[in-house]
């Protein structure tokens, strides 16, 4: 299984960042990316220390025929065509698409922000750093893969919101909102 999660705060031309996520699940195809399930949209509050928009996110999981590496560039390539321009990290964003998890590979960040392969490589990890303790990948992840086990800590998407809400992040799970559809 190969998941995406998906996320927007800032309205484009495409209009407010729901309506951006469908226009960007709409464009996946011409970069060798289909859409196999997509999760409800759902508002969630920004991560960021400093004031922005809440998101809008989802996750999706996927079919392609391009390997891990070749796949996050496509979903870069995608980002900045609805606009993203990578500034401060958690910075507002038009449109941020993540690899969350490629068929349960495991690729151990090397560097801040992942794979550190040289120069032209984008830095990569697998499963996505973080993602187990982000309620804004999590709740979406469970709506469409139940299923799903962390390739690294072999739990699934339910066991680990218990583990957010346990921890710290119990007041962030609960306003996540899902959208109507």
């Amino acid at each position: 299984m190969i998941l995406i999660g998906m996320g927007a705060n800032l309205p484009t031309v495409y209009g407010e960042p729901r309506d951006t996520l469908k226009a960007a699940i709409a464009a996946m195809p011409a970069f060798g990316i289909s859409i196999r399930k997509c999760s409800s949209f759902y508002l969630t509050p920004a991560m960021a220390e400093y004031v922005q928009p809440p998101y809008v996110n989802a996750v999706a999981s996927i079919e392609t025929a391009l390997p891990a590496p070749d796949l996050l560039a496509a979903l870069h390539r995608v980002e900045a065509m609805f606009g993203r321009v990578r500034e401060a990290r958690w910075a507002p964003r038009t449109l941020d698409l993540d690899l969350l998890d490629y068929d349960g590979e495991v690729v151990v960040a090397t560097g801040p922000r992942g794979l550190e392969a040289g120069p032209g490589v984008l830095p990569m990890a697998l499963p996505h750093p973080g993602m187990a303790e982000r309620g804004f990948v999590l709740v979406p992840l469970l709506e469409i893969a139940p299923e799903w086990r962390h390739p690294v800590l072999g739990e699934g998407a339910a066991r680990l919101i218990e583990e957010v809400k346990a921890g710290q992040g119990a007041a962030a799970i609960a306003e996540i909102e899902r959208l109507p559809a």
